[in-house]
Parts: structure tokens; sequence; C-alpha cells
């Protein structure tokens, strides 16, 4: 009898060593993207450029809206792995953005749309960003000024988008999201987003240049 004790206690110490070590190996999920960026207001004179239209529909540059799953996104020498997309609906405006994997454990995300002019001498453009996760340690988008690195972020606009997934992006293949966008006075951009009934994260928003981006078309 003592015998079988023995035995039956350690086949359960190792269940929960085995369980425990398993947990460790499961890999995280990406952080969720944020969604595109607002209209961006009138240059202002600061340290950070106006983030109002970083690529122009120019045909000597890569379009981004050409960018497909499996992919290799090159940004000045630094690569990344195009793991998933995400197509995503906001009042009648459509965009698109791709989870991007440097190395192991690195994501990012790019977000493209096209914005119509405000004009008729206003050409259609581009606006690409690269978004940088943002640790939120537990905090919400307030519907007022709330201050991140010691700088003051005031609300945009927010609301609920729907979206469509495609390849690996951590999201259900369908669903929606909600979204609080916010601006410092120097242009900086910072959004809260979320899928329904899971916690906030937020990303800040840095523009790239036209021709800063090139795609290795994996055949």
């Amino acid at each position: 009898m003592t015998v079988a004790v023995v035995l039956a206690v350690s086949a359960a110490i190792l269940v929960v060593v085995l369980g425990a070590y398993l947990g460790t190996r499961r890999p995280k999920p990406p952080p969720r993207p944020p969604r595109r960026p607002p209209e961006p207001e009138p240059e202002q004179a600061g340290p950070h450029p106006a983030l109002g239209r970083p690529v122009m529909l120019n045909s000597e540059f890569l379009d981004p809206r050409t960018i497909k799953v499996g992919d290799i996104v090159d940004r000045q020498g630094l690569r990344a792995r195009v793991l998933g997309a995400l197509h995503l609906s906001w009042q009648g405006e459509q965009w698109t953005e791709y989870l991007l994997e440097e190395a192991v454990g690195h994501y990012q995300w790019l977000s493209v749309e096209e914005r119509q002019g405000q004009g008729p001498d206003d050409p259609p453009h581009l606006e690409v960003y690269l978004w940088t996760p943002v640790p939120t340690q537990g905090m919400v988008p307030a519907k007022s000024m709330l201050i991140m690195d010691g700088v003051e972020f005031h609300p945009i606009e927010r609301g609920t988008v729907t979206f469509r997934s495609e390849g690996t992006t951590g999201y259900p293949e369908r669903g929606l999201g909600d979204f609080a966008d916010y601006r410092a006075t120097d242009g900086r951009l910072l959004s809260f987003d979320r899928v329904q009934g899971q916690p906030w994260t937020a990303a800040y928003a840095q523009p790239l240049a036209p021709g800063s981006i090139n795609v290795e078309r994996m055949l």
C-alpha cells in the first residue's frame, strides 16, 4: 500500500511539473493592432514633423497597398516578415494593417490607408504608419487629456471598428474592436485599442517617408 501511495504522489507531481513547463513554452499572442490614425491637423512648429502625408501616390515608389501576407518588408535594412493582415472599416472608411515580425517575439503593425484630397487641387494620398506598442500598465483611455511618458495627449475621436483577419494576427476571423485616438501638441499620435471584451492596449504612430520601404515577394 505504501508503494502504491508513493507512486501515485510521484505521478501527480510529474503531471504538475509537465503542465508548468508546457505553460512556459506556449507562445504569447502578438499585440493587438491600432486603427489607422485620424486626419492630421495643419503643420505645427516643434521637433516632430506634422504627421500629414508620409507617402504620396507616386509611381517611383512601392505602393504599400500591394503588400501581401508572407512578404518580407525591408525598412532601411530592417527586415520583417508579414505574418498577417487586418482589413478594417469604420464609418465608410477602409484600411489595412499588417502584422510584422522583425525577430522572434518582436512585433509591430504597419497601417496603410488611402485618403482623398480636400479639394479638386488636392490629390489622393497614402498614409503609412509604423505602430510601436506602449506599456499601458492597466491604463484605460480617458475622455479627457491623459499623460503618457510625461507628454500630454488630447482626445481626437473614438468608436468601434469592424475587422476581418487574414493569416496570423492573434485576432478571430471577424469581429469588433474599440479605439480611442489622441494627439499631442507636437503632432505625435497615440491610439488605445481592444477587441471588445478584452483589455486595452496602446501604441505610438510613426510615419514612414516615401521610398523608405521595399518588399521581397515570397513565391
